[in-house]
């Protein structure tokens, strides 16, 4: 679980699909009414309550993102409680949660070397396309036009090769330089065979 100051009342918190796993949840489970869940959202607010140091009590917004055989990210929006308001229900925490779904594959990599082998290995199992970015000293693959029967199995030679990355693709596309901007894939078979 990583976690991530957006402003003063608006905390991002990424969970992988082993962090889900380990505590025995998984997507699906988050349109039951699980106490699991119940349970997970109470000690992600705690955590983020103690490294960022921000009182959360009152309402809380939640915007949950499903990524793609990589995990889900969760936008905490911390309402600000006025000083002159009395809570009258200490410690209870009021949460709307909104799901949508991310259908673009996005990961991260270290060296160049990394993505071209990677490319390598998508065109083995003819998975093509994708554009490639450069943002503080990291390569970005944004895979965005991946066939739904090809995604899952795309994302897991992506893990293979990068890491799921949780900026947004409209962060990368305003402030990453474009490497290459179309065909990727394919691009870096045509230059490095």
């Amino acid at each position: 679980m990583r976690l991530e100051r957006l402003t003063a009342n608006k905390i991002k918190i990424f969970l992988t699909s082993d962090d889900l796993f380990e505590r025995g949840l998984s997507k699906e489970d988050i349109w039951k009414d699980s106490s699991k869940w119940n349970q997970l959202f109470h000690d992600m607010l705690e955590e983020a309550s103690e490294e960022f140091d921000v009182d959360i009590q009152g309402s809380v917004a939640v915007e949950i993102f499903s990524l793609q055989a990589q995990g889900m990210i969760l936008i905490i929006t911390v309402d600000e409680v006025k000083d002159d308001e009395e809570l009258l229900y200490d410690g209870y925490i009021e949460m709307q949660v909104r799901v949508e779904g991310c259908e673009e594959l996005l990961y991260e990599f270290l060296e160049i070397e990394d993505v071209i082998n990677l490319a390598k290995r998508l065109s083995i199992v003819d998975i093509f396309g994708g554009s490639l970015y450069v943002f503080h000293n990291r390569y970005y693959l944004l895979m965005d036009q991946v066939e739904p029967a090809n995604k899952e199995k795309a994302a897991c030679i992506l893990s293979e090769f990068g890491n799921p990355s949780i900026l947004s693709p409209f962060v990368l596309a305003e402030y990453g330089k474009p490497v290459i901007e179309h065909y990727a894939v394919e691009t870096m078979l045509h230059f490095f065979k």
